[in-house]
């Protein structure tokens, strides 16, 4: 077959500028074949290379003694103790989700899995976080039901737990959802596997399904822009079959044990070639490859096909020679491929052979670490008029409560979620719905707990704040359970980052983050950026999103309780009543105004630290976030079937959105002995209702729990069921 002349057309089709191409010239000193090209093009895009970011994710803290690997394997891992060790990580398949929801958000799910138990560690639980737009938008239920399907369809296929996640809806989201993946596995500390190939004339051996023509250019698909010819990328769209990849899994954990395995890469963005290039790049060797023997599904592939499709359910491993045939054998058990397709070399060479030619022969490691790094121009979000008080309006706290229940981004998701398999494998200690899902460490006393966590819109109007914010935020979801966070795992959704401002809310955001996590102990062990998340010109709201992982070293001390009749209602934390950005503005009266609140990490870490120490006082616990004292107080007493009274009906007491603060209900002698100890401690801490009756009352307002209830679980399968 004759391959397409190099053109200028087609070296944009590629999403390579003028100036990296010349670049390339430069490095191979010569023009590049048609599958070169594509190489370059798939190595060099900003989804593998991230080449507008690497300058400021190396800003971001990753080391810890908690930290067995960070940035930079498939996932990242995290000590938890009696020589257990977990691994997870979190990735964007945002683009494919859009132009074909179930596959997209399907294959979402398989590619992050495959990180996690490419490393040696059975999946134990999963997320997602979601963002789609405006709920009467034309595009937004077939997304919906879409995304939500796909998850559940290859999640409980696979058989992974859903343990949480969030939802979000907004007008930025039309025309470019997010959807954000999560999973996480366990596995001992000493049996961890890693992408680093070595040893020269090793067999390279391909594992697990047949290469196909979906997913072609994928990589390069998702670092662009969406315009008017979104319908023609439906073919970048890769397919599933979770019962593959659950037999792909129990093969890979099966051959690991042997002791066969050398190294191992999974197959994703980019497929066959960023997997061999980052192998051999990490091992410092060069790699050969011959892709007669790559087992294939459709008839007459050409080298550029096999080398850029991103085929599901595909692993690339580095093998003991003499364990080829127990290693053939367990694939061949398990009914999947297993081949042998290239060696490793000794020297800087990446060679792909096809039908006895050449199709590409460049220097490795130059392909790999020579990618085009920017710095990219960027301007600081300007500050924003902070919010006066005389500018909030005041309203019945019934009626604002009313309006957050009924609306789609805080309404019960139990629609969602109860088409998530959530129980599978019997670990699970807590489902989704409220604070953060717990997980047993199987044969353990130990717990582990998941949230996911980002409120864009207070991103938007401060990147720095906002980023501070979403760990936070993540920091008291785990804190509230008891839990001690251990680590966490970022998905940085932006816009186009050619665009200064848009660069501006990234920088700002990862200054935000970096700070955070380094004072909540969090670092960042693993992540995901996802720019060019636009359409028509049109960006999203900033949504650097943070999943964070963290343990409970004892089942007693969990904080699992729910509230009962006569406990008292307790508020950690000061409260200044900050209604700039806030979810009562946003939803009651369509008013984005205002700054984010401020984050101060210091009185994060001092209340979290004293909401572990006093686990043992606490019966139930939530953090205060969107919608502030009075959303908290409802979905407390939603959870535990029992009324609650808090003793005001301010606006701004009851729906600011304040961070660092916790609602706690215990029993009168815990109350007393909490003051005390928080007096101790210089907590603020304030008695502000209790939980009684069957009535959410607010001052003197009042409403049926039931009858709030109703709104709360039925308005979002109203909107979308």
């Amino acid at each position: 077959m004759t391959e397409p002349a190099i053109t200028p057309d087609l070296i944009d089709a590629h999403g390579l500028k003028p100036d990296e191409y010349e670049r390339i010239l430069e490095i191979i000193g010569r023009e590049p074949t048609f599958t070169e090209l594509g190489i370059f093009s798939a190595m060099w895009n900003e989804h593998c290379s991230y080449k507008s970011s690497k300058k400021w994710l190396r800003t971001l803290p990753t080391e810890g003694p908690q930290v067995i690997c960070g940035p930079g394997e498939n996932a990242g891992v995290v000590d938890i103790g009696d020589r257990q060790a977990v691994i997870f990580k979190m990735e964007s398949h945002n683009h494919p989700s859009y132009i074909e929801p179930y596959q997209g958000a399907a294959t979402g799910v398989g590619g992050i899995l495959r990180d996690v138990f490419t490393m040696g560690a059975r999946p134990i639980a999963a997320m997602n976080s979601l963002s789609f737009g405006e709920p009467d938008h034309p595009k937004t239920r077939q997304l919906v039901h879409g995304v939500v399907e796909g998850i559940g369809g290859y999640g409980n296929c696979f058989g992974v737990p859903t343990v949480g996640g969030e939802v979000r809806f907004d007008a930025a989201y039309n025309g470019n959802c997010l959807v954000n993946a999560f999973a996480a596995g366990l596995v001992d500390s000493d049996k961890i596997y890693y992408s680093e190939a070595s040893g020269v004339g090793m067999p390279v051996v391909y594992l697990g399904a047949k290469t196909g023509r979906d997913g072609v250019g994928g990589a390069t698909m998702a670092s662009a822009e969406f315009d008017e010819s979104i319908d023609e990328k439906r073919p970048t769209v890769q397919v599933g079959d979770p019962f593959t990849e659950k037999r792909l899994m129990e093969a890979t954990l099966e051959l690991m044990a042997t002791g066969a395995v050398i190294s191992i890469q999974d197959m994703g963005a980019a497929g066959l070639t960023c997997s061999a290039v980052e192998m051999g790049d990490k091992g410092g060797l060069g790699v050969k490859l011959q892709l007669d023997a790559v087992p294939q599904r459709e008839d007459g592939m050409t080298a550029y096909e096999m080398m850029l499709s991103e085929s599901q359910e595909r692993m690339l491993m580095v093998l003991r020679p003499e364990r080829e045939a127990e290693a053939r054998a367990v694939f061949e058990k398990w009914d999947l491929d297993f081949a042998i397709v290239g060696e490793t070399l000794p020297e800087d060479r990446f060679l792909v052979m096809h039908g006895n030619e050449t199709k590409a022969d460049l220097p490795l490691a130059t392909l790999s670490g020579s990618a085009p790094e920017y710095d990219r121009p960027w301007v600081e979000t300007p500050a924003v008029e902070p919010l006066n008080d005389e500018d909030v309006p005041q309203i019945d706290p019934i009626d604002g409560l009313k309006a957050l229940i009924s609306s789609p981004n805080y309404a019960g998701k139990a629609w969602i979620y109860e088409q998530y398999d959530t129980m599978v494998m019997a670990d699970t200690v807590r489902t989704p719905g409220f604070g953060a899902g717990i997980t047993r460490v199987h044969g353990t006393d130990k717990l582990l707990a998941f949230t996911s966590d980002v409120t864009p819109r207070y991103v938007k109007a401060n990147p720095q704040m906002g980023g501070r914010q979403a760990v936070a935020e993540a920091y008291r979801n785990l804190t509230a359970a008891g839990a001690k966070p251990l680590a966490s795992t970022d998905n940085l959704n932006f816009g186009n980052p050619e665009k200064p401002e848009i660069m501006g809310q990234f920088v700002g955001a990862i200054k935000g983050i970096g700070e955070a996590v380094a004072a909540l102990d969090m670092p960042i062990v693993s992540g995901n950026v996802s720019l060019y998340n636009e359409t028509d010109g049109q960006a999203i709201l900033p949504t650097p999103t943070i999943a964070a992982i963290g343990l409970i070293e004892h089942e007693d001390k969990a904080i699992l309780g729910t509230a009962r009749e006569g406990h008292v209602a307790l508020l950690i934390g000061e409260s200044t009543g900050h209604m700039g950005q806030s979810a009562l503005l946003a939803e009651v009266f369509n008013r984005v105004e205002g700054d984010a609140p401020a984050v101060d990490l210091a009185a994060e870490k001092r209340n979290g630290d004293f909401i572990r120490d006093n686990h043992a006082w606490i019966t139930a616990c939530l953090d205060l976030s969107d919608g502030g004292l009075a959303l908290a107080a409802f979905e407390m007493a939603e959870a535990s079937g029992v009324g609650v009274q808090i003793d005001t009906d301010n606006t701004m007491e009851l729906f600011g959105e304040d961070q660092a603060r916790y609602l706690v209900a215990c029993n009168f002698d815990q109350a007393e002995a909490l003051m005390l100890a928080a007096g101790r401690a210089g907590v603020p801490i304030a008695s502000v209702g209790k939980f009684t009756g069957t009535d959410v009352a607010f001052a003197g307002s009042a409403v049926p729990l039931e009858e709030l209830s109703e709104i709360f679980q039925g308005s979002f399968a109203e909107s979308f069921g």
